[in-house]
């Protein structure tokens, strides 16, 4: 009885279908307007013929933070603040130091992801 059902079970695995991808962008980015006096979903979205470099870039990463402190740890926090290429796509990027035993106190990581 076990054999049919695992039988059962491979034939109708073998003919579903997965799909494991997002479903298409309706833009391929937006790029934060930080002037617009328009909220939607964060910032609203600037022409994107007036996209630059520098919305998508940002430089601080690569420094590292002051970790001479209670805690001995120092986080350098990006979101579409600093880079405006992140608007919309609920992304945030940070970088910990940490001094020799520093720690990384208690926090929470709302609905946003983080890598």
């Amino acid at each position: 009885m076990a054999a049919k059902f695992f039988l059962l079970a491979l034939l109708a695995l073998s003919f579903s279908r997965a799909r494991a991808s997002d479903p298409s962008q309706l833009q391929d980015f937006c790029v934060a307007d930080r002037t617009s006096q328009v909220f939607v979903n964060g910032f609203a979205c600037k022409d994107p013929k007036t996209a630059v470099v520098e919305d998508f870039h940002f430089s601080g990463l690569h420094m590292a933070g002051n970790a001479s402190n209670k805690q001995g740890s120092a986080v350098t926090a990006v979101n579409v603040a600093h880079i405006a290429g992140l608007n919309t796509l609920g992304i945030s990027l940070a970088r910990v130091d940490y001094a020799q035993y520093g720690q990384n106190p208690p926090h929470i990581h709302p609905v946003h992801p983080r890598f």
